[in-house]
């Protein structure tokens, strides 16, 4: 996903944001939310052969790279493996529990135990020796799986909806689920209120979207910076080689 397709991805976004509250538009609701959910995911979901924006942020990128962490960026220190992690958990607890009141992907398959991983959480107000922790362990081959099955299972939630249901609340005991879960840490209750005070559509428009899309560009910058440290030291190397 370059830079003008990114562009065309915010601009669907506003489109999105405009009409999927109108039971009317229901049905392009779901259809423009289906093709922006997936520019957002490897193509391998969809088996489609546009260049996604997790296509991008992989390419060509070391495993050394993926798991980096403290990185040296301006808007975050955490790994790209870190920001993929975290992204697939917040929509698979938004999706899974706070829309559809289902189990999540993390529990339907051993994911933790795949991944290699021992937190359930959403990675906010995680402590940095644990994102280090995760950062150096975690299965990635296992990682980028279990975002797909996220990613498939949101799918089928949102395509099951009903017209009107984008409109309904958040429900109390479904945030009060969060923490029965440990999805969410006491020490980032604030993120489960600031879910608590969401419609359906609220969540479609940001956890399942937005909040991808903007990690995801985190991760590219990440990937950016690092390619580039990368090619500076390679120079160095070689004039104190001819040197």
């Amino acid at each position: 996903m370059d830079l003008e397709q990114r562009r065309v991805w915010n601009e669907n976004h506003k489109n999105l944001t405009e009409i999927i509250l109108n039971p009317n538009e229901h049905v392009r609701a779901i259809e423009l939310f289906l093709n922006h959910h997936a520019l957002l995911y490897s193509s391998k979901m969809s088996n489609d052969r546009i260049n996604t924006l997790e296509d991008f942020v992989l390419e060509s990128l070391e495993e050394s790279a993926l798991r980096k962490y403290p990185v040296n960026a301006p808007d975050t220190k955490n790994s790209i493996v870190w920001h993929l992690w975290h992204i697939a958990r917040v929509e698979d607890m938004t999706m899974n529990i706070l829309v559809a009141d289902s189990q999540q992907v993390l529990h339907s398959d051993n994911w933790l135990q795949k991944m290699n991983i021992r937190f359930p959480h959403s990675g906010n107000s995680m402590s940095d020796d644990d994102i280090a922790e995760l950062s150096s362990l975690i299965n990635i081959e296992s990682l980028l799986e279990y975002r797909i099955a996220v990613g498939k299972q949101t799918r089928q939630i949102i395509s099951s909806l009903q017209p009107g249901e984008f409109r309904d609340k958040v429900q109390d005991c479904r945030i009060k689920k969060l923490f029965d879960e440990n999805a969410i840490l006491q020490e980032a209750s604030g993120i489960a209120e600031y879910w608590s005070k969401k419609t359906i559509a609220g969540l479609v428009l940001m956890p399942a979207t937005r909040h991808n899309f903007l990690h995801l560009n985190k991760c590219a910058r990440i990937k950016d910076k690092l390619q580039k440290e990368m090619k500076k030291s390679n120079r160095q190397a070689q004039q104190t080689g001819i040197r």
